[in-house]
């Protein structure tokens, strides 16, 4: 039994081996250093003016910092500056990667990796607009001017919250500025949940950073590897990067689990409703809590139906949009769900008439291409017929003219199909749980399997043995908690007002 357990560890990490390495993203670094605003010698000339928000959010899925990141690229751009963007940071600790899912993961990726519009560096109507990366900053920011955001009105409507910044920013006359937003975040959680959001949009949705967005090419071409999947009526169509084309006959739903086992009770104790955009009074689906009482069993159900809904609930739910739609035919499940759970999902579908179901696991990804699946669930969902979200997130779609350009949010059940007319848009990415050993060995079917060949014998009282057992259980629950504490941490301290804990809003939980 003692050497049993002295081997878990050895189990472990050998299982988080297995996983792999993931890959380097120089190439993609390269790329972002080559762009034609990055020609420091030319930049010094022009003198161009920057701003930094180097109090940028980490630590979460790849939609919030993306939500973020827009709208404070639209402050740079209403202030007439060149918006500095930074990587998609996971973690701060000072390591290559931290351990995630039982998985190796970068603590750090670049944006270009995920997307490659104006926010990355993409080309805009005025180069000299162009943003640039932190790299360059550094580079070229030596000296910088630092301006608090102490004052700032954060809880004011959003259109106030620019215009205060533009006005704040107008008589600035130093070349590279950065945003101390320590004491005041300027878009903070409470922002992104609320309508005050809603203002912005009209202004928003015409500039470049929206008409102009792209998936980056690593994920186009995860896209373009996975047709077979897809089953496009013209493969033709997939290389259309505007996303106007419809993959028709699909229903994407975007359906979080894991975490949000967690999570959902948590949105329940804040009065949590749907996420900013998504409070459009055309948009099809409403969220209303107030008709529960705060904290019954009642009130509980109907968050959980909408943030963590049952199988039974998600069958009846697609059903209602099938007969709502007409010629949908299969399914796509954006998830970060086991597999074992997605097999009884899809055994209750195909039942209940639906010709087939596809999800995030059955992807054929390469290495870098499942660093970004998140962004490339994404790419797949807005070209969908009918996209369902179930969730409190920031997402893109916007249509006009019954023609499909960019941007919207996600809540819970929120219908959005191409021909819906509101301007709501495009989808944005969430974190998934990428296909690890582990979640491959729950998920049946072609999963990889691993042998162990026979290990030699050492004396149950081997101190060198002992001791080196000893030290990779320190090292392995060392690195594992320190990756994990610093991302949960995270979570929870986002400065929202909470009014319950996971334990009183839903016991059973």
């Amino acid at each position: 039994m003692l050497v049993f357990v002295a081997l878990i560890p050895i189990f472990l990490l050998l299982g988080v081996l297995w996983s792999g390495i993931p890959p380097s993203f120089e190439d993609i670094r390269e790329f972002e250093r080559s762009l034609p605003q990055h020609y420091i010698t030319q930049a010094l000339v022009e003198h161009r003016p920057y701003l930094r928000f180097p109090g940028h959010l980490w630590g979460h899925g790849f939609n919030n910092i993306l939500q973020e990141a827009l709208l404070m690229h639209y402050v740079a751009e209403k202030a007439g500056r060149s918006f500095v963007f930074e990587d998609y940071v996971w973690s701060q600790l000072p390591f290559q990667y931290t351990l995630y899912d039982f998985a190796l993961r970068p603590v750090r990726l670049p944006m270009n990796s995920f997307i490659s519009g104006p926010t990355a560096g993409g080309p805009v109507p005025h180069r000299a607009a162009a943003a640039v990366n932190a790299e360059f900053w550094d580079i070229v920011c030596a000296d910088s001017r630092t301006i608090s955001s102490k004052d700032s009105p954060s809880t004011a409507e959003g259109k106030d919250i620019v215009d205060w910044w533009v006005d704040r920013l107008k008589g600035v006359q130093d070349e590279c500025v950065q945003i101390d937003s320590t004491e005041n975040v300027i878009f903070d959680r409470a922002f992104f949940d609320s309508s005050r959001i809603v203002s912005l949009w009209p202004e928003l949705s015409l500039s470049p950073i929206v008409t102009k967005f792209l998936w980056s090419p690593l994920v186009h071409s995860a896209v373009l590897r996975n047709f077979p999947l897809l089953q496009p009526e013209s493969v033709e169509a997939l290389y259309d990067l505007s996303a106007n084309t419809t993959l028709t006959g699909l229903l994407a739903v975007h359906l979080r689990r894991g975490d949000y086992r967690r999570h959902c009770p948590r949105l329940a104790g804040w009065k949590a409703q749907y996420n900013g955009l998504n409070q459009f009074p055309g948009l099809p689906d409403k969220f209303n809590s107030t008709s529960y009482v705060y904290g019954s069993h009642e009130y509980n159900d109907y968050y959980m139906e909408h943030c963590l809904p049952t199988v039974e609930q998600l069958v009846a739910r697609l059903a209602a949009v099938r007969e709502e739609t007409h010629g949908l035919r299969r399914v796509y499940i954006l998830t970060n769900a086991w597999g074992f759970w997605l097999n009884g999902l899809k055994a209750a579908l195909l039942k209940d008439g639906w010709d087939d179901m596809k999800s995030t696991l059955d992807l054929s990804l390469d290495p870098k291409q499942t660093q970004v699946a998140a962004a490339v669930d994404m790419a797949i969902a807005e070209r969908s017929q009918v996209f369902v979200v179930l969730e409190f997130e920031f997402k893109y779609h916007h249509v006009e003219d019954g023609k499909r350009t960019r941007l919207v949010n996600e809540p819970f059940f929120v219908i959005i199909e191409g021909s819906y007319k509101p301007s709501t848009t495009r989808t944005k990415p969430n974190t998934v749980m990428y296909r690890t050993l582990v979640r491959q060995q729950m998920a049946g079917g072609a999963a990889n399997r691993f042998g162990m060949g026979g290990m030699g014998s050492s004396g149950r009282g081997n101190p060198n043995m002992m001791m080196g057992v000893a030290a990779l259980v320190g090292i392995t629950s060392l690195v594992y908690w320190l990756g994990y504490r610093d991302v949960e941490n995270r979570h929870k301290n986002d400065g929202r007002p909470k009014e319950g804990m996971i334990g009183e809003i839903i016991p059973q939980l």
